[in-house]
């Protein structure tokens, strides 16, 4: 009953609205149609959906890069020191994400922090336009999205049968090869299953390319948001958030694939 109510009513609700039109006044009418689904054929909503579906690859490559690192630290560390290590991980879901967003945009202006020091130190003669750019809203994301990668990570890592590692090495192999026979293939549910927790969410994450990236940045949650609170164009609006449910679908999908069905995914948890 919960997932009946909360789930499928209101994506079932979505679904209808986007074979609907927008009235002369914005409001949801008949007749059905499927116009809505051919203006996203049109090249820059294509476009618009291209950038959203790259910034949320570069986010999650960039999260496996900084967080697979300090996933194996924390796994390979002292008990005593993983409940701290682990804290600092978590510390940071304690503050509102709007509210860390809007730390990195002080930081990050014309006349902020990292500007005002270099000016400073001499290091540039004029201040260097870092914010209300595509990398301020990939480092945005991957600053966001950074703990959901490390978590399931450590969570395989931990699990480690460090036996493993120590047959390998007793064989000869190099640290290198090691990490690359070993070590990467018995972690590989971890990092599938951090790579789906960060690539999906930023597919629907508006508010950062809204405070990072100005109007410059435009993504398809952006899009999404902009047809119901400003176009009143409920039905495109809708047509594009089914769009976007089937992409995270696909993902999901191409998870499970990955780890090979429920077998697999259990070993992750």
């Amino acid at each position: 009953m919960w997932l009946v109510t909360f789930f499928v009513v209101p994506l079932t609700i979505v679904f209808l609205f986007s074979f609907l039109s927008r009235g002369e006044y914005g409001e949801v009418q008949l007749p059905l149609t499927i116009e809505n689904y051919k203006r996203l054929l049109s090249p820059i909503y294509l476009q618009i959906l291209w950038k959203t579906v790259l910034i949320g690859i570069l986010t999650t490559v960039g999260c496996l890069i900084i967080g697979y690192p300090f996933a194996y630290f924390i796994g390979r560390a002292k008990k005593k020191y993983r409940s701290i290590l682990l804290l600092l991980v978590i510390l940071p879901f304690w503050t509102n994400s709007l509210v860390r967003t809007y730390a990195w945009i002080i930081l990050l202006r014309t006349e902020g922090v990292i500007n005002t020091l270099l000016l400073k130190i001499g290091m540039i003669s004029s201040p260097i336009q870092m914010l209300y750019t595509d990398g301020a809203v990939l480092l945005g994301m991957v600053y966001i999205m950074l703990p959901f990668m490390i978590l399931p990570i450590y969570t395989s890592i931990e699990k480690l049968d460090m036996s493993y590692i120590e047959a390998a090495s007793d064989l000869g192999a190099s640290p290198v090869k090691t990490f690359k026979d070993v070590t990467l293939p018995l972690t590989k549910p971890g990092i599938i299953a951090g790579c789906m927790l960060v690539f999906i969410p930023t597919l629907g994450y508006f508010f950062i390319s809204d405070l990072m990236g100005g109007s410059k940045t435009m993504l398809i949650s952006n899009l999404i948001k902009n047809q119901f609170l400003t176009s009143r164009d409920w039905p495109f609006g809708a047509a594009i958030a089914v769009v976007l449910i089937l992409l995270m679908l696909i993902a999901i999908g191409l998870y499970f694939k990955a780890t090979k069905g429920k077998n697999a995914s259990k070993e992750v948890l």
